[in-house]
């Protein structure tokens, strides 16, 4: 749901807006096998048409289509919502031909490594912290073993270059590079207390500057690696 207010998205709208994962008569439709008990459920169901039925549109025409999270104890949890979401990413990621983005926050639980070869390229955020960097470690792991290929590490929040030197210095063995760096900005923190998108809010700030120097970084690798 974050991602409503950073897009900008009309309260209107946003007010609207049920994550996938709480939508129980839906998920019991689509995932329950006619004549089984209880614990037993269809593990692919069919999902084809819940991102055109269930996402929104804000600003620019992006889409956005509210997964939400499994309130279980352990991740990956074998459960009716995480097949359904699970299917869904496959779909989202492997069978549509469109530019997805997807934020998983800081959990692939719901990425298996067939959806895995549907991801181009996989953005690892950190903050300039030594738990924000032992977290990434860990996912960029858990990426390769899943079959990502290009892995790129973003430092984000980042108050100046002697903080840099010490990211490189953490992950000079990891064989994932340092890609590109986002200054901290107030201006970010001001657009989320007013509940207002950081476009919207201040298109100039240093962020939001860097943030297009990383677009137009993305849009070069395109080039180079996909279209050939």
């Amino acid at each position: 749901m974050n991602l409503s207010y950073t897009l900008g998205i009309e309260d209107e709208v946003k007010s609207k807006i049920v994550p996938i994962s709480e939508m129980t008569a839906m998920i019991e439709e689509r995932t329950s096998v006619k004549g089984a008990g209880g614990g037993v459920y269809n593990i692919n169901p069919e999902v084809a048409d819940i991102p055109d039925r269930f996402k929104v549109t804000g600003p620019d025409n992006l889409q956005l289509l509210v997964l939400g999270g499994i309130e279980e104890p352990a991740s990956g949890c074998l459960c009716p919502e995480n097949a359904l979401i699970r299917t869904l990413l496959f779909n989202l990621l492997v069978k549509r031909n469109e530019v997805i983005i997807v934020d998983f926050e800081a959990g692939l639980e719901h990425l298996g490594r067939g959806t895995a070869k549907g991801i181009d390229v996989m953005l690892v955020v950190t903050e300039p912290s030594q738990k924000s960097l032992d977290l990434c470690n860990k996912i960029i792991d858990l990426s390769k073993k899943l079959g990502v290929v290009n892995i790129f590490l973003i430092a984000n929040k980042v108050f100046d270059d002697s903080q840099l030197a010490i990211i490189n210095e953490r992950i000079k063995n990891w064989e994932i590079p340092l890609y590109h760096s986002i200054p901290f900005d107030l201006e970010i923190g001001k657009a989320d207390l007013k509940g207002t998108s950081p476009l919207d809010h201040n298109d100039k700030s240093e962020a939001i500057q860097s943030i297009g120097r990383l677009y137009d970084k993305l849009k070069k690798l395109k080039l180079e690696l996909f279209d050939l």
